[in-house]
């Protein structure tokens, strides 16, 4: 008669149990390593898309604000380049009339983005609320006045950039 091993089983059957285990341990430590790596993916994309929008934002706010008289073309058509949709239609529509305006009141606007907050996106779309100032000089303030703009700007991802869709005066 064979000498019977403690707790039932022989030493065979107990690397066999002791290598299932591993065998688990090893897919499931492999699986929860590719959850976290593809959780930490997604992190890095959120926040990339959130610097991106608040990037594009900043930016056509300050396009915005940001207009001189005696370059005006170039400062419309910096507004235009960061504009898509009914805002880029209207704007482009009133570039003569302003373009006039501009020229006739001397006008010189130089802004700047003091704050910038997403109030909501996707990977499609965006909220942002902007504040920005800006320091105006034209014939009738030829010292200059200070202004401060709260800008709602929706933005929409084309051709992979952000671009504005529409800008509201808010506040």
């Amino acid at each position: 008669m064979a000498a019977r091993r403690p707790h039932g089983m022989s030493g065979r059957s107990r690397r066999r149990v002791l290598s299932a285990g591993l065998v688990a341990a090893t897919v499931l430590t492999t699986a929860l390593a590719l959850w976290l790596g593809l959780r930490l993916h997604d992190q890095r994309a959120e926040e990339q898309r959130r610097q991106d929008v608040l990037a594009a934002a900043r930016q056509s706010a300050l396009n915005f604000t940001s207009l001189d008289y005696r370059h005006y073309d170039r400062d419309s058509a910096n507004v235009l380049k960061g504009a898509t949709g009914d805002f880029k239609k209207e704007f482009a529509a009133q570039t003569a009339e302003l373009t006039r305006l501009v020229a006739r009141n001397k006008s010189v606007s130089e802004g700047q983005v003091l704050e910038a907050g997403i109030v909501r996106s996707d990977e499609r779309s965006a909220r942002v609320l902007v504040v920005a100032d800006s320091k105006v000089t034209n014939t009738a303030v030829p010292k200059g006045e200070a202004r401060t703009y709260r800008l709602q700007l929706d933005l929409v991802h084309r051709d992979g950039r952000w671009l504005t869709s529409d800008v509201e005066f808010v506040g």
